[in-house]
């Protein structure tokens, strides 16, 4: 997919945004769990979409409509007086060797590119994760797909002209930090807010 300022569209995403989906993944390991990308095209390139925070969403019916409407509209609501938009999808698969993007998935991703186009969907890479403490990878543990000119969801060649790269560069180094103190412990998603309200969706104090 192409920017529409006609370039081959990249994405940056912000550390933070990125370990909190995959600390979310981690705390649900035998269930599928998803969440939201919130980002904004770059002032200064078409081209470049940034994101800058994530919000993780359920780890139990994630089909469900109801509850995925009420938390779309609480995540607009927040980050849209913030400048910010819903510019993606993140899902990590149930099966450890599923690396597929189902249905539910797909669903959800193409109400998120109704409203933006050049949206990202993020599939967990199990395998790539398991990897990171035995390497020096610093790519992120994610698949990338966008929307091809037929409106399907396709995987992204690594050697494509569509990237994702981190804003910061040691994400992995922090992001495997993280792991070994079992900070994924702390990870509140929309599940854990509509079971108690008291539990905050935007966890401001994970990264303190």
């Amino acid at each position: 997919m192409a920017g529409t300022g006609g370039g081959e569209l990249k994405y940056e995403m912000a550390q933070n945004a990125y370990i909190k989906l995959v600390l979310h993944a981690l705390k649900h390991k035998t269930s599928a769990v998803n969440g939201v990308l919130l980002g904004r095209t770059s002032p200064k390139n078409e081209s470049l979409i940034q994101i800058e925070d994530s919000v993780p969403l359920f780890h139990n019916h994630l089909g469900l409509l109801p509850p995925l409407e009420i938390s779309l509209i609480m995540i607009e609501e927040y980050y849209s007086a913030r400048g910010l938009g819903i510019v993606g999808y993140f899902h990590a698969n149930e099966r450890f060797d599923d690396t597929e993007l189902g249905n539910i998935s797909k669903n959800i991703a193409d109400h998120i590119s109704r409203y933006f186009p050049q949206a990202a969907v993020l599939l967990l890479d199990n395998k790539k994760l398991e990897a990171l403490p035995k390497g020096k990878d610093r790519s992120p543990v994610v698949q990338l797909y966008t929307k091809d000119a037929y409106k399907n969801w396709k995987l992204v060649a690594e050697d494509g002209g569509i990237h994702l790269t981190f804003k910061e560069p040691a994400a992995n180094t922090i992001l495997l930090d993280y792991i070994s103190s079992e900070k994924w412990q702390e990870v509140v998603d929309f599940d854990d807010h509509l079971d108690d309200i008291t539990k905050d969706w935007l966890n401001p104090d994970l990264f303190k």
